[in-house]
């Protein structure tokens, strides 16, 4: 008997992105790209071209890490995955952050897990509480134990 072709696994897209929103998505880039071992993304050759023929106001760009880099959107992306040279958009693995007015009131419906190398667990919690994250609370459970921490915005996420 054959798989419906609804059913049959297809190859997993290449390009995707996770998106956050945010209240300053540049501290959050830096905070995920450090956590991650992610590349905060170089938009400066797109934001340049843009400011240079008049397409995009001053306003809508700040600058970060020395360069220019929109005001209220950046990027982290796997730094083994293909990017585009003229934009600096990750073609592969990548957050996402983007500005937005509301604060973080509730549980997360969606958050990331970590998973930390067999015995370093401990050293990840210490490592990822001095980039900005905290400590929610240790579940120790029959299926397992891992560590709830927050982002510096109050984003939950998963240390396995």
């Amino acid at each position: 008997m054959t798989e419906p072709s609804a059913l049959r696994p297809t190859p997993a897209p290449l390009h995707w992105k996770l998106v956050v929103d945010t209240a300053d998505p540049h501290a959050q880039a830096d905070f995920w790209g450090a956590a991650l071992n992610y590349l905060v993304e170089d938009h400066s050759p797109l934001i340049e071209r843009l400011l240079n023929v008049g397409a995009a106001p001053p306003e809508l760009v700040v600058e970060s890490h020395g360069r220019h880099a929109w005001r209220d959107a950046t990027g982290v992306r796997h730094p083994q995955d293909p990017y585009e040279e003229e934009s600096g958009v990750g073609l592969g693995r990548r957050l996402l952050f983007q500005r937005v007015p509301e604060p973080k009131t509730v549980k997360n419906r969606l958050h990331i897990d970590l998973h930390a190398e067999n015995g370093k667990r401990d050293a990840e919690v210490a490592r990822l509480t001095g980039l900005g994250a905290t400590v929610v609370r240790e579940v120790k459970e029959p299926s397992g134990t891992w560590v709830v921490m927050a982002d510096p915005e109050g984003n939950e996420f998963c240390l396995h």
